[in-house]
């Protein structure tokens, strides 16, 4: 579907005979809420907005100012290809308002939405290309592997051949283009790969594509989870996040004159996101297990640094290829598949352009295995270090005036409220790794 418009929604609805359509949106943490409405009370949904209690929802109103307003975005229209064809059913992702019409600043489509124009503003347009990993295990209780299959494996030893091509045709019908999708480096773990686009309307697909991986999964009696680490040993499931800015319809990362191929503009927008990588790892890896995948030794970085083909950085420069000017960009390795994509799309934007605002100096790529310096070393060349923990990540965030002001006060608080809490939980509880440890000898 290409709907542009209301009238254009409202052409399909009747021209498609849709049942149904669902209004999507997310709360603080990024889980996707949902509601449905008949083709009846669309009319005043895309004019008005459709009334909603917020006091449930996580980082929303308090109950005694609960009163909210989904609005549907009519460009999100698109069916859900999971549905029965003969009564199909809708969905549009939507913008929360207050009563009066006014944005409501706990909606996290609305802060990406709010720094993209700080972004256009200045002649920027964000571009994003995140890699999105996951398992697919037999059940939701325990991670039990469908395959031992490994980089790039083929079938028998890829399992989830076929899960994939599922759920690329079910992506394609929502009009999200796929570019790879293969098996990732462990067991079960696999990949799927969409095209790059505009920054806003990329957070959509990583919803839709959380949805659908996990649809389809469900569909054929097995789970997928994008869970970061879910399995001791192995590696754990990240979102390596391709960016760049454009201006006047050119790729603003590009400068041919360059020995890395790199503008001025592209190197303090790297710069950027080195500078305050420790202050926005909080929101792009949010849960206590995110801090499981982020340690040495597992193809995620720890390290906070730069390279052009050293893996073990945080931010990689793709070698420039000739005639591939628009394809120069940066690749941020931190974030991992569960965050909530509008406000890592948000902060990460946000660190970037303070480097290009602020024309901070890019530092020599490391192109050493950083994994393998000692501690002096790093410490020579000023290599630092990402949070070990969400309560040091949580702590870095709560002091940072990056991330409160690009999040607003309000989703500010409610993330490092509601993150303080989900740590005090965690470090109260017994592991079974203590219990294995610490019993028999103490």
């Amino acid at each position: 579907m290409n709907c542009q418009n209301i009238d254009d929604v409202f052409k399909a609805v009747k021209d498609l005979n849709v049942s149904f359509i669902q209004l999507w949106f997310t709360d603080v943490l990024g889980m996707l809420k949902s509601f449905s409405i008949r083709p009846s009370e669309l009319e005043e949904a895309m004019t008005e907005g459709m009334g909603f209690d917020g006091s449930s929802i996580e980082g929303f109103a308090r109950i005694e100012e609960s009163d909210m307003i989904a609005k549907p975005d009519p460009s999100s229209f698109q069916l859900l290809p999971w549905r029965p064809e003969e009564q199909p059913v809708a969905r549009m992702f939507c913008d929360i308002l207050q009563p009066d019409g006014s944005p409501y600043l706990g909606d996290p489509r609305y802060i990406l939405k709010r720094i993209l124009a700080k972004a256009a503003e200045k002649g920027f347009t964000y571009y994003l290309g995140p890699e999105l990993e996951f398992f697919y295990f037999a059940n939701n209780k325990t991670p039990e592997v469908l395959d031992k299959g490994g980089y790039f494996d083929a079938p028998p030893l890829d399992v989830g051949n076929e899960l994939r091509r599922q759920t690329i045709f079910a992506l394609e019908k929502q009009g999200i283009r796929i570019e790879y999708s293969h098996h990732e480096v462990a067991d079960s773990q696999h990949e799927i790969d969409m095209r790059y686009d505009e920054g806003l309307k990329m957070a959509d697909k990583c919803m839709t594509m959380r949805v659908t991986v996990k649809v389809v999964a469900m569909m054929n009696g097995v789970y997928a989870t994008f869970m970061p680490k879910p399995i001791f040993g192995i590696n754990g499931s990240g979102m390596h996040t391709h960016q760049s800015l454009f201006k006047d319809g050119k790729n603003a990362f590009y400068d041919p004159k360059d020995s890395y191929h790199l503008s001025a503009t592209g190197k303090s927008y790297i710069a950027g996101l080195l500078r305050h990588a420790r202050e926005i790892t909080a929101i792009c890896s949010q849960w206590v297990n995110s801090y499981k995948r982020l340690v040495p030794g597992y193809e995620a970085p720890v390290y906070i640094s730069w390279a052009r083909r050293n893996r073990s950085a945080l931010v990689r420069v793709p070698m420039y290829k000739p005639g591939k000017e628009v394809a120069t960009r940066c690749e941020y390795r931190a974030p991992d598949p569960a965050c909530n994509p509008y406000l890592a799309f948000a902060v990460m934007l946000a660190a970037g352009l303070k480097g290009v605002e602020n024309n901070y100096p890019l530092p020599e790529p490391v192109e050493e295995d950083i994994y393998h310096m000692s501690e002096s070393e790093r410490a020579r060349l000023g290599i630092h270090s990402l949070p070990g923990s969400l309560h040091e990540a949580v702590e870095e965030t709560a002091k940072s005036s990056v991330v409160r002001e690009t999040l607003g006060e309000h989703i500010f608080t409610k993330f490092i409220d509601n993150k303080r809490i989900e740590w005090d939980r965690y470090r109260m509880q017994v592991s079974n790794y203590e219990i294995e440890r610490y019993l028999p000898i103490l």
